[in-house]
C-alpha cells in the first residue's frame, strides 16, 4: 500500500440513527473500493462493522469501526460510528478526530432522534455536514418528504446534489444535477449507465442545478463574481465553491444511495475523493498549552491514541491519529501522559477486523497498533523534538447509574480490573468506588449502555453480576442556631480522662459576619473570636470552626482535637449517616483538668456537643438535584411534561430549536433512576436528554421523615 501525503488524505465520520444503514454502507464502500471481495450481510453475521460477539448477539452496533478506502489516488479513512444515543461516545470520539461527516438517513423515516443528536454534535465541533438518503428501494420511502423535513429543520443551506427519479422497490436511477447526468443500475447495482438527463427530467433538474451553483459560488467572492457574469460554473469551479461551502457549513449537500444493492456508491466515493476537504484544509487542533499544532509531515512527531479495542487473541488493538511529523515501524517515541518509553513495532491501515500492515504513515493519517506496553486511549506519544498533550475530547456526563456487584464476592477485584479496562474502550463508562454510598457505581449513557456491560461481563468475562438502585448521596444541615455542652470524664486508676467543650452551631452561608451574640432560654451568650478556621469540604459546603474561647478555659493546644471530634461527626450525620456540610461551629468555654485533660478526651467531648446541639438545630436533609435538557419532538412534549412534573421536577423553561422542543428543568437525582427508560418509552425512542449536577436543596417534609424512618429501620436491621 503506497505512503498517503497529508493532502492526499480525508478524514470521515459515518453517522446515523440505529436502522440508517451505516453498517451495509460500510461494506459496500469497501467493496467498491476492492479491499473486500464480497460483501457481507448484518444477517450473515459476517461484516466487517459490527464484528464483535455483543454486536451480533444484539443485532446493532456497539463500538466505532475504523476502516479505510483508496480511491483516485486518495485515501479515506471513515469511522462508522454507532447510531444509539446510548453509545454516543464513539461518535463523539470519532468527530473529533475526523473532519467531515456523512449523516445517513433511512427513506422511510427521514430525520429520526439520532440524527439530531448527531447534527448536533457537528454542529458544537464545527464538522461539515453530507446529509445521504438511503434505502431508497423502501416500500415507504419518501425522498421528497425526508428533503422536506430536511429544509425546514435545517433551513436553506441543505442542497440537493441528487434526486430519485422513483423510490421504491422500483428504484434504480438518479439524477445528479451537479454533473447534470441521469444514472440506472442494473438489479445487482455496481458500475451505473451514465446518460444525458431525459427531456422530461430537464426543467426540474435545471433548477436544481441553479440552486447547486449559486450555493456554491456564495462562499468564494471570485466564483460569486463570476456567476453573476455567466451565470453558471465549470463542474470544478463547482467542486471548489461546494468544498468551501462546506468547510464553512454553510452549505449541506444531500445525495442518495441504496446501499443494500450499492446503487450510487461508487459516485458518492467521486465526490467524497473529488469535493470533501482534506486534513490540511480545516482548522487545526490545540494542544493542551493552547498552541496549534499543524498537521505537517516535516514537524516532529505526535500520535494521540483515541481508541483501544480489546480482540480476542491479540489483546489491545490502538488507534491513532498522526498529529504531526511521520511514524515508521520501529520508531521510539514518549508517553507525554504517563513518562514512559513505547516503540512502535508495528503500523497498520484499518480495515475492521482485518488490518493492512504499512512502514509509514505522515500527519493527518489514522492508523493503529498493538502490543504497545502502557499506552490508554487519550494519550500522546511524542518523538525526539515534539511536546504536545492533547486532551481536546469532552465527552457527555452520564445519565443512567446502577451499583454494580459480582454474585461471587471473591470476584471482586476481578470485576474492578474488568471494569477498568472496559473503560479504555469506551470512556463514557465512568465507573466510581463510593466511600461515602459504600458501593461500586456504574455511571452510563442509558439502559441499553450497562445492559450491554452486562452482556459483555457474563459472556466474555464469566462474571456474574447483579445491578441494583444506587444509594443517593444525601447531606444533611441546620437551619438554625443551637446550645449544647458536654462533659467527657473517666475515672479507672491512675490518668483519667477528662474534657468539656461549649459550643454553638448554626447554619454556614458565604459571606456571613462574624459572630457576636447570641440568646437561647432567655440566656445572653457574648462571642470573642480569637480565631477562624474554614475548611472545604470534600463532599462539597463547607465548615466553620471559631475558636471563642477565653480566659484559658480550654488550651489551644486542644482545639484541633475538638475539630476532629466534630468533622467525625460532620462525616456521619444525625438523621440518616450522610455527610454534613455548610455549619458554623463556635467553641467559646469549657473547662480541663491539669492532669486527666488529653487529646482524646477533648475529641470526645467536642463530637458528643456537636452532636446534640445538631439535633436541636433544625436538621433537614439535602438532596441532589439535578439540571435536565430534554430534546423532545412537539407532539410529545405534553407527555414528557407531565411525566417530569410526577418526578418533583421544577420546569424551568421550553424552546424551540431545529426540529425539536427543549424543555429545562430542575429534577432531584433520586427521581432520575430509571428516567432513560421512561423517556424512551414515552416518545418511543424519539428524544434525548442530558444532565448534570446543579446544588443540594432541602428535601419536602414527608420526603424527610420516610427518609429519616427507613434509615432507622435499617439501623434497628443492623
Amino acid at each position: 500500500m503506497k505512503v498517503y501525503q497529508t493532502n492526499e488524505i480525508k478524514n470521515i465520520a459515518l453517522l446515523g440513527n440505529d436502522g440508517s444503514g451505516k453498517t451495509t454502507l460500510t461494506e459496500a464502500l469497501l467493496y467498491e473500493s476492492g479491499i473486500i471481495k464480497r460483501r457481507g450481510r448484518i444477517t450473515a453475521k459476517n461484516t466487517v462493522s459490527d464484528y464483535f460477539p455483543v454486536e451480533q448477539e444484539y443485532g446493532y452496533s456497539v463500538f466505532s469501526t475504523v476502516f479505510h478506502v483508496e480511491w483516485n489516488g486518495k485515501k479515506l479513512n471513515i469511522i462508522d460510528c454507532p447510531g444509539s444515543d446510548d453509545f454516543v461516545g464513539a461518535a463523539i470520539t470519532a468527530l473529533n478526530v475526523t473532519d467531515t461527516a456523512i449523516l445517513l438517513l433511512n427513506g422511510q423515516y427521514g430525520v429520526e432522534v439520532g440524527t439530531q443528536n448527531h447534527f448536533r454534535y457537528t454542529e458544537k465541533l464545527g464538522k461539515p455536514v453530507i446529509f445521504l438518503v438511503n434505502q431508497l428501494d423502501s416500500e415507504k420511502c419518501d425522498y421528497d418528504m425526508v428533503l422536506e423535513q430536511l429544509q425546514s429543520i435545517y433551513g436553506p443551506k441543505v442542497v440537493p446534489v441528487q434526486y430519485p427519479l422513483a423510490t421504491g422497490p422500483n428504484f434504480n436511477s438518479l439524477i445528479d444535477v451537479l454533473l447534470m447526468k441521469k444514472y440506472s443500475w442494473g438489479p445487482e447495482g455496481g458500475a451505473p449507465t451514465i446518460e444525458p438527463v431525459p427531456a422530461e427530467e430537464m426543467e426540474k433538474a435545471t433548477a436544481l442545478h441553479k440552486a447547486l451553483v449559486e450555493a456554491a459560488a456564495e462562499h468564494d467572492e471570485a466564483l460569486m463574481e463570476k456567476f453573476f457574469e455567466a451565470d453558471s460554473l465549470t463542474e470544478d469551479e463547482m467542486r471548489e465553491g461546494i468544498r468551501k461551502g462546506l468547510a464553512a457549513r454553510g452549505m449541506f449537500p444531500v445525495f442518495c444511495v441504496c446501499a443494500g444493492k450499492d446503487m450510487g456508491v461508487r459516485r458518492l466515493m467521486e465526490f467524497l475523493g473529488n469535493v470533501v476537504p482534506f486534513v490540511d484544509e480545516m482548522p487545526p487542533v490545540h494542544n493542551t498549552r493552547g498552541e496549534v499544532v499543524k498537521p505537517d509531515a516535516n514537524a516532529p512527531t505526535s500520535l494521540y491514541f483515541f481508541k483501544t479495542a480489546v480482540e480476542p487473541h491479540i489483546g489491545d488493538v490502538q488507534y491513532f491519529k498522526v498529529m504531526s511529523g511521520k511514524v515508521h515501524e520501529g520508531d521510539d517515541f514518549t508517553n507525554a501522559d504517563r513518562g514512559s518509553k513505547e516503540r512502535i513495532a508495528q503500523i497498520y491501515a484499518c480495515a475492521g477486523a482485518n488490518r493492512i500492515k504499512v512502514e509509514e504513515m505522515v500527519a493527518g493519517d489514522i492508523g493503529c497498533t498493538v502490543k504497545l506496553k502502557d499506552v490508554h486511549t487519550g494519550n500522546t506519544l511524542n518523538a525526539k523534538g515534539a511536546e504536545n498533550r492533547f486532551n481536546f475530547i469532552k465527552y457527555p456526563n452520564s445519565k443512567y447509574s446502577r451499583a454494580i456487584r459480582p454474585v461471587n464476592e471473591a470476584d471482586t477485584e476481578k470485576l474492578m480490573v474488568v471494569l477498568n479496562r472496559m473503560r479504555e474502550e469506551d470512556p463514557t463508562w465512568v465507573v466510581e468506588q463510593s466511600k461515602e454510598l459504600r458501593q461500586t457505581i456504574v455511571h452510563g449513557q442509558g439502559e441499553f449502555h450497562l445492559r450491554t456491560l452486562k452482556w459483555r461481563l457474563e459472556n466474555n468475562e464469566k462474571l456474574s453480576v447483579i445491578y441494583e438502585e444506587p444509594r443517593i448521596p444525601y447531606r444533611e444541615t441546620i437551619t438554625k442556631a443551637a446550645r449544647a455542652d458536654y462533659r467527657h470524664k473517666k475515672q479507672s486508676g491512675g490518668a483519667g480522662q477528662f474534657g468539656e467543650v461549649h459550643l454553638i452551631v448554626e447554619p454556614y452561608y458565604e459571606g456571613m459576619p462574624a459572630p457576636d451574640t447570641y440568646k437561647f432560654n432567655g440566656q445572653e451568650f457574648k462571642m470573642n473570636v480569637k480565631s477562624t478556621e474554614e475548611i472545604p469540604l470534600e463532599w462539597g459546603g463547607k465548615l466553620v470552626f471559631v475558636n471563642s474561647v477565653v480566659g484559658g478555659a480550654i488550651d489551644a493546644r486542644f482545639m484541633p482535637a475538638i475539630l476532629k471530634g466534630v468533622m467525625s461527626r460532620m462525616e456521619q450525620g444525625p438523621l440518616t449517616g450522610s455527610y454534613a456540610r455548610d455549619v458554623r461551629v463556635i467553641v467559646y468555654d469549657g473547662k480541663m483538668h491539669p492532669v486527666d485533660s488529653n487529646e482524646i478526651s477533648f475529641m470526645l467531648a467536642g463530637r458528643h456537643a456537636f452532636s446534640d446541639a445538631f439535633k436541636n438545630a433544625g436538621p433537614k436533609i439535602l438532596e441532589p438535584i439535578y439540571d435536565v435538557e430534554v430534546f423532545v419532538p412537539s407532539d410529545k412534549m405534553g407527555d414528557v411534561m407531565s411525566d417530569l412534573q410526577g418526578r418533583r421536577a421544577m420546569i424551568m423553561g421550553m424552546s424551540s430549536e431545529a426540529g425539536y422542543e427543549k424543555l429545562v428543568a430542575k429534577v432531584p437525582l433520586k427521581e432520575m433512576s430509571s428516567y432513560s427508560t421512561a423517556l424512551s418509552s414515552l416518545t418511543g425512542g424519539r428524544a434525548s436528554f442530558i444532565m448534570k449536577f446543579a446544588s443540594y436543596e432541602l428535601v419536602p417534609g414527608d420526603v424527610q421523615e420516610k427518609l429519616i424512618k427507613e434509615f432507622e429501620a435499617k439501623n434497628a436491621d443492623e
